[in-house]
């Protein structure tokens, strides 16, 4: 396989991207959130807040807060999503806790693809998401000296976010 530095896809086609990327989760409602893309991490992360589970016709939900600006808490996007799983999972400091998994499309770029994410509080980590090896596996290869070598998602209004607006302006009105 061979090194493709235009960061088009190789032949296997797999994109050649850097090892922090701009990535977009449009089913959750994030436009645009920087990711790690993390090959030492199995599982893909996703920092979460105010996170409470809930049933909804005898299914399990989980709905959290994401603020997906680095080292800002001044916008959040609220997010509900099912849960697939709860599993153990070690950090990167050998703690072991117990985590949602939720199923949900990743885009990078063009392409879109579904991973699984884990939803716990990275406040002390540099990034708001890991993109670990699983999401990876036979999609990407990681070139560790470059970065954000793929365009920044275009911010599309998700349509949660244009009905808030629209409730907004309909409360302004009366």
């Amino acid at each position: 396989m061979r090194l493709n530095r235009n960061r088009k896809p190789t032949d296997a086609g797999q994109l050649i991207c850097g090892w922090r990327e701009w990535a977009s989760l449009p089913s959750l409602g994030i436009a645009s959130i920087k990711a790690k893309l993390d090959t030492g991490a199995r599982t893909s992360v996703l920092h979460a807040w105010d996170i409470e589970t809930y049933a909804d016709r005898g299914r399990q939900w989980v709905r959290f807060r994401v603020f997906p600006a680095q080292r800002s808490k001044k916008r959040f996007v609220c997010c509900e999503s099912l849960i697939a799983d709860r599993r153990w999972v070690t950090n990167s400091g050998g703690s072991r806790e117990r985590r949602f998994v939720i199923s949900t499309d990743l885009t990078l770029g063009a392409d879109s693809w579904p991973i699984e994410l884990t939803l716990t509080n990275r406040d002390e980590m540099g990034f708001r998401m890991l993109i670990g090896r699983e999401a990876m596996q036979g999609r990407l290869i990681v070139d560790p000296d470059v970065s954000y070598t793929i365009d920044k998602p275009a911010v599309q209004k998700t349509r949660q976010q244009r009905r808030r607006a629209g409730e907004k302006q309909e409360r302004g009105r009366e």
